[in-house]
């Protein structure tokens, strides 16, 4: 995954880390400089809902490799979705 800037919306997964049993979607503040191991990192942000809203400011220790983008139904379709 390219360089994380804020804004960002990411699907953490149990691939970014074995923490995450439920996975959720994740609207990145900023990468926290914090020393870690080589390839993980510090994020804050906040934890959404299947809406989009949030639900919790959090920092999570990721993995880089398994961190993958997210994606939130628009409005739009979130009523077609409904209406079905």
């Amino acid at each position: 995954m390219a360089t994380l800037k804020a804004g960002d919306l990411l699907h953490i997964t149990r691939a970014a880390s074995p923490q995450f049993v439920t996975s959720f979607h994740f609207r990145v503040i900023r990468v926290l400089d914090w020393t870690t191991f080589d390839g993980w990192m510090w994020l804050d942000g906040y934890q959404l809902d299947e809406r989009g809203d949030a639900l919790a400011r959090r920092s999570i220790f990721v993995m880089q490799g398994g961190l993958k983008p997210g994606s939130i139904p628009s409005p739009r379709g979130m009523q077609a979705a409904r209406r079905a």
